[in-house]
């Protein structure tokens, strides 16, 4: 019996394989980091940019007739954005995941959506209504419930406030990345800006290993073929097929939907967590994480309706 399914139901198949993609970088990046002392968030990043690199080129290389007559400023910006939302911004994230458990990092980077509309209402002198207020402290109360919950309960090597500013920094950085992707989109197209935006991150990720590493080939030849393994993981599954994924689910369902369909991210990330690494979430910590989620998405729908 032959099975068919509408755009709506293949697109939220789409937007739900993403979500749960995307959910599992952090359960494989604490993964990697338990199996080796050679291993931290920069040479895990090489390898997970090693992997995608050859199908970012491959997509640039597809729409390369987008990329005309384009201005070197346009250039410029496209680097700067590449370099900041997918190289710093992901090393950040990398980097808090060595002193952070998989679910508080999920939730903290969660809140980008909020600093985008922060940034917007500080950069065009916008006031926020009270609907918004209201959304950005349930976000904010529900990852400051988490955290407190995380620190008291369990114990850390003195880095946990590290390891919470490099991902809210990585939150940060890809905040602001998603504040540039608009103009760019329209001047290089969806497809290419996506190709040429993350290559440049490939690049620049793999320039910052080979320049901070003493003998960066030496280590490699010394990892566990697991870890290698699973930046391979990181790249295919985590970044290149999500990547993918979302855009054909945003092409059948439009933006707010299948961010409506995302927001199941966390929820995901938690439960793989203590699944597969042994953490623990408690009761207040669900609530905080609840929270967080709510107020996120009253967020990210008040801003789609303001674009459409």
């Amino acid at each position: 019996m032959k099975i068919s399914l509408s755009s709506v139901q293949l697109g939220s198949l789409f937007a739900l394989g993403a979500a749960f993609l995307f959910s599992t970088k952090a359960i494989f990046i604490k993964q990697a980091y338990a199996l080796s002392p050679l291993v931290d968030g920069t040479v895990l990043m090489a390898l997970r940019m090693a992997s995608a690199l050859p199908f970012f080129l491959l997509i640039c290389w597809l729409n390369r007739h987008h990329s005309r007559d384009l201005s070197a400023k346009d250039w410029g910006l496209l680097v700067f954005a590449g370099l900041l939302g997918y190289y710093f911004s992901s090393w950040l994230d990398f980097s808090g995941l060595m002193y952070i458990s998989a679910s508080l990092e999920r939730i903290i980077l969660f809140l980008y959506p909020t600093l985008t509309v922060l940034a917007s209402c500080a950069i065009y002198k916008k006031k926020l209504n009270f609907k918004s207020i209201f959304a950005i402290t349930l976000s904010y109360g529900g990852t400051v419930i988490v955290m407190l919950q995380e620190q008291s309960t369990v114990a850390h090597e003195g880095n946990f406030w590290l390891g919470v500013s490099l991902v809210f920094a990585s939150a940060v950085s890809f905040a602001a990345y998603l504040l540039l992707t608009p103009r760019l989109i329209l001047r290089f197209g969806s497809w290419n800006y996506t190709g040429l935006a993350l290559s440049v991150a490939c690049i620049g990720t793999l320039t910052h290993f080979l320049v901070v590493t003493p003998q960066p080939f030496v280590l490699l030849a010394q990892l566990p073929s697991q870890i290698v393994w699973y930046g391979i993981a990181l790249g295919l599954l985590v970044t290149v097929l999500p990547t993918i994924l979302i855009a054909q689910s945003i092409s059948r369902l439009g933006a707010a939907q299948s961010a409506m369909i995302g927001s199941i991210g966390p929820i995901l990330t938690i439960i793989l967590a203590v699944a597969l690494l042994g953490e623990h979430m408690n009761g207040i910590q669900w609530l905080g994480c609840i929270l967080n989620i709510i107020g996120v998405m009253m967020i990210t729908l008040s801003k789609k309706k303001l674009a459409q």
